[in-house]
């Protein structure tokens, strides 16, 4: 069945998404045009694509069109997506003008949901622009420099481990692995973790409060190459090596950058929010004296 939603959005063009087998056999091509595949050097906002009734549709509006997250088109090469977006806009302008025609844009309520979409999509812009203007580089590097600083020292074990049902297992495991038998090869054969066996029990570097306390009590009190005798916990018996120690080290700007950002744009964004709305008058005569008053910032985690 073809998605409603998208049909009613998108017209033929939501069809050859929802069934792009059947639609691809048997929609309409629309007819090609001279200025349909411009050369490389005109290709641009304004290079025309098609025309309906003597009206341009041009390369930009194809590329708002394709913003559109209804029109979304994963898996689609580039020239089939030109041609399913082409098709679509000459949807939208014949059906736009039928509607037109129809005096639907007169209503009360088509012109309240002008109103809206179109408040929507100049705040859409603005918060855009704020965005871009929050994120520099100095701002990313002091946000860093802040956060690292205030990163207290970890100390971090890297070890394995064998999980077993029982103690007298357990112990029979201790005993063969201190005896010189091969840890991995050992947790491999017995041990009942499916996270870590195949891995000969390893559970790569971690920090104490990542483990359950009793676990992480005796592994972090342990020294590399050392073998545990039987730790209880919830989950059964463990056997625990610790391969090594270490101070956890601090991430790097790479790894900070994307989570950066995104503070930066939320905090920017929201800030400029809360200062026009402290700045605007604003009277709700069906709520509470304080129901306009700008909602407080959140606590930061």
């Amino acid at each position: 069945m073809p998605n409603t939603a998208l049909l009613r959005r998108a017209s033929a063009l939501a069809l050859l998404i929802a069934m792009p087998g059947l639609a691809l056999a048997q929609a309409p091509q629309t007819a090609p045009t001279p200025a349909a595949n411009p050369p490389a050097a005109s290709v641009g906002a304004e290079s025309v694509v098609a025309r309906v009734d003597g009206k341009p549709i041009t390369q930009g509006d194809l590329a708002i069109a394709a913003d559109d997250p209804a029109l979304s088109l994963p898996g689609v090469d580039e020239a089939q997506k030109k041609t399913l977006l082409v098709d679509y806009m000459v949807d939208l302008r014949v059906g736009a003008q039928a509607a037109e025609a129809a005096k639907i844009g007169d209503t009360p309520d088509f012109k309240r949901k002008l109103a809206y979409f179109r408040d929507k999509l100049l705040l859409d812009d603005y918060l855009e622009q704020e965005a871009k203007r929050a994120v520099t580089p100095e701002a990313e590097h002091a946000i860093y420099d802040q956060t690292v600083k205030l990163m207290k020292p970890e100390e971090e074990v890297h070890a394995r481990h064998i999980l077993v049902d029982n103690e007298a297992e357990a112990k029979k495991i201790a005993a063969r692995i201190k005896g010189g038998e091969d840890f991995a090869k050992v947790a491999a054969e017995t041990s009942k973790d499916p996270g870590s066996k195949a891995e000969g029990g390893d559970l790569g570097w971690f920090t104490k409060e990542r483990m359950v306390p009793d676990f992480a009590t005796a592994a972090f009190a342990m020294k590399p190459g050392q073998v545990s005798d039987p730790i209880k916990t919830q989950f059964g018996w463990h056997v625990i090596k610790v391969e090594e120690k270490r101070v956890k080290p601090q991430p790097t700007f790479d790894e900070l950058k994307e989570q950066i950002d995104q503070h930066l744009i939320r905090k920017a964004q929201q800030d400029m929010i809360l200062k026009l709305r402290s700045e605007a008058k604003i009277e709700r005569p069906d709520a509470p004296a304080d129901a306009a008053q700008p909602a407080p910032e959140p606590k930061k985690p």
